[in-house]
């Protein structure tokens, strides 16, 4: 047994740094034969005997696993986004402001390459890999451990033996890859994906492992959270690098902010030359030491910025202009294009946003119009080129019609959109079931858009509430193409459990114009079920913090209008649940539920993080100080809310003080 052991181990040694090679220094040491050779000679030795399988083994990357769904995890430490600059004065003021924080101190930068990926976190037990988490808020992630398992350029295992390793990073899939899987996807006749970071964002919240292990995604990792280990970023990133993780190659060290523009421009002028897509570059202060002195805002670190790459803007000839309708009747309209490339990706629409929008810039179906690509994005039509043959060409005018209904639109006062009002639309119906049982709302796992359409079109959806009398057609549902026993199964399960959400979920999925998840959440935590809301009159409504006149107004419109009716007496006989139940009694606290809040200064923690627990105890966290105000939490350098906390008489507490009235 001793022998087969020790061959076990000779063949994963040597499989292991050959993909090390391979995936990580571009640089393969043997062909794929010799390699697929000793590959199925371990695959056979472990097979044979499978006690001898362990958790860094080549095979074990192999998808195979099919969940349910993606777990929750909480991050120890938040994952924050990046402050943005766009140009030069943005970078500088930026490097100002780190001189005036700490002062006389000696400080140098690391600039690399922001990947256009999704950001990652790998968690390390006694050096062996355990679970990897999605960005997700910053404060709760998903669960991929089992997709990112088989990333090949990810270790299972590291030198580093501590209790708890974590390394953050990026995947993302190559554009090669990305063209690959667009391709079969034509091929097959699915819907192309839009860019990579979308197909890599797919593939990594793919509950068939297998799907994911056939796509080839790749990670750079850029971020050691043990800090105790290394003192500055430079050397995380040579340590991370030593322990095999793959670096960004074009990562360097800089000793002042006119080095950091220099290598911005270089690594802006290798861009399109990348195997991968890039929007921008990634400014951080080099010393872990300083970062806890230079501290955060409400969002951000104050040590790092992400620099953004300026559109890119290209011409090309516009065909035609249609108009789509969505959730709440809102009449959109699109752009269709001449194909252009444009940011590294194929754009052939775009959005026209509204008849305003269109008229006011002129622009005319024919004419060569400026494209860019809204955040690296959204491609967008900036504004038509008026050369000779423009003038020959018919000015654009607006549609009458629901594109999907026929019926007249309507345009509401003072508002540039246009509406389709037909409570029967289909679209319209389709796109407010969509919204229903998206993730803020009734968040009803496996009803994509897809789904839906399937459904409606063969008469067993009408409207929202027949989503919860689905369990009637179980079994002619089965018998739809590409539906089977086990996914219908798994689809009224999540139907099910949808009825016990907290109202606040139900009230933003019914779609009401201006009532976000936001306000859904306010309206809920006052009146504590949908029962007594609807009772409201819009004056009470319009007076509430954060509410107005415009979404009293819609609300008090919705609840007037007979089909909702029907359908809030369709869903409550359905038992969905109508109460708010998002504070239970052990997160009521005398001191902090209904009491309102503003979060200033710069504190231990991002302000989020403070405005969560302040939120899970049911207070209200708003942003001026008045005199209504029941507490300032005050930070250090709180500045103006602070003064003006303390000239009206309002409480002013720090962390210790939060803590002791949480009786922590």
């Amino acid at each position: 047994m001793d022998t087969i052991k020790n061959k076990i181990e000779e063949l994963k040694e040597k499989l292991n740094e050959w993909g090390y090679a391979y995936y990580v220094l571009d640089s393969p040491m043997v062909d794929d034969a010799e390699y697929d050779k000793y590959y199925r000679e371990l695959q056979s030795l472990e097979q044979e005997y499978p006690d001898l399988i362990t958790s860094d083994s080549p095979t074990q990357r192999v998808g195979g696993i099919i969940l349910d769904k993606f777990e929750k995890y909480q991050h120890k430490t938040p994952m924050l986004s990046l402050a943005n600059a766009f140009n030069e004065k943005d970078l500088r003021d930026f490097d100002n402001q780190i001189y005036k924080e700490i002062k006389n101190k000696i400080y140098n930068f690391f600039v690399e390459p922001k990947i256009d990926g999704l950001s990652i976190s790998l968690i390390y037990n006694n050096g062996t890999f355990v679970k990897a988490v999605t960005r997700g808020d910053g404060f709760f992630g998903e669960d991929v451990t089992t997709n990112v398992k088989t990333i090949k350029s990810i270790p299972l295992v590291i030198s580093d033996k501590n209790d708890y390793v974590e390394i953050r990073g990026e995947v993302f899939l190559s554009k090669k890859e990305f063209e690959k899987i667009n391709q079969k996807r034509l091929e097959i006749g699915e819907p192309l994906f839009a860019n990579p970071r979308n197909a890599a964002a797919g593939t990594l919240r793919q509950l068939d492992s297998n799907v994911a292990a056939s796509r080839n995604l790749d990670a750079y990792l850029y971020y050691f959270l043990n800090h105790e280990i290394v003192s500055t970023h430079s050397e995380s990133l040579d340590y991370i690098s030593k322990m095999k993780f793959k670096v960004n190659e074009l990562g360097k060290l800089c000793q002042n902010i006119d080095e950091v523009i220099k290598h911005i421009q270089f690594i802006s002028e290798q861009r399109m030359n990348l195997n991968y897509e890039i929007d921008g570059v990634v400014i951080k202060v080099n010393d872990f030491n300083l970062y806890e002195a230079l501290g955060y805002t409400s969002k951000f670190p104050k040590w790092a910025i992400a620099y953004k790459f300026p559109a890119e803007i290209k011409t090309t000839r516009l065909l035609d202009i249609f108009a789509s309708v969505g959730r709440t009747g809102r009449i959109t309209y699109n752009a269709v294009l001449e194909p252009v490339e444009l940011a590294g990706t194929k754009v052939q629409a775009a959005t026209l946003h509204n008849a305003d929008f269109i008229k006011q810039r002129d622009i005319r179906i024919g004419s060569i119009v400026k494209v860019k690509k809204a955040g690296d994005i959204i491609p967008e039509i900036l504004e038509p080129i008026k050369n000779e043959d423009f003038e020959s060409l018919d000015v654009w005018q607006e549609s009458n019609q629901c594109p999907e209904c026929n019926s007249v639109l309507e345009r509401v006062e003072s508002e540039v959109d246009q509406y389709c009002i037909n409570t029967s639309c289909p679209r319209k119906i389709l796109r407010s079931m969509e919204h229903f049982v998206s993730r803020d709302a009734m968040n009803i796992e496996g009803l994509s858009i897809k789904i839906l359409e399937k459904l409606f079109n063969n008469g067993y959806l009408k409207n929202i509430s027949d989503i919860y009398f689905l369990k009637k057609h179980k079994e002619k549902i089965i018998e739809l193409d590409k539906m089977g026993t086990k996914s219908v199964e798994n689809l009224l399960d999540a139907i099910e459990k949808s009825k016990s959400n907290s109202a606040e979920k139900l009230f933003f999925g019914l779609g009401i114009r201006h009532v976000g998840k936001k306000t859904a959440q306010v309206l809920l935590k006052n009146f504590k079920s949908i029962y007594e809301l609807r009772k409201i009159e819009y004056e009470v409504l319009e007076n509430i913090y954060d509410i107005g006149p415009t979404i009293a107004k819609s609300i008090i419109d919705w609840f007037d209008n007979k089909d909702n009716d029907k359908l809030l007496m369709q869903l409550e006989k359905c038992e969905v649940n109508f109460n708010y139940n998002g504070l239970s009694e052990t997160n009521f606290n005398e001191n902090i539920s209904n009491k309102s809040f503003v979060i200033t200064g710069t504190l231990s923690q991002p302000r989020n993080h403070f405005k969560k627990i302040l939120e899970d105890y049911g207070a209200k966290v708003i942003e001026s100080v008045s005199k209504k105000t029941d507490y300032v939490l005050a930070g250090i350098e709180a500045g103006s809310k602070l003064e003006k906390a303390i000239k009206l008489g309002v409480k002013v507490i720090n962390e210790e003080d939060l803590l002791s009235m949480l009786g922590e």
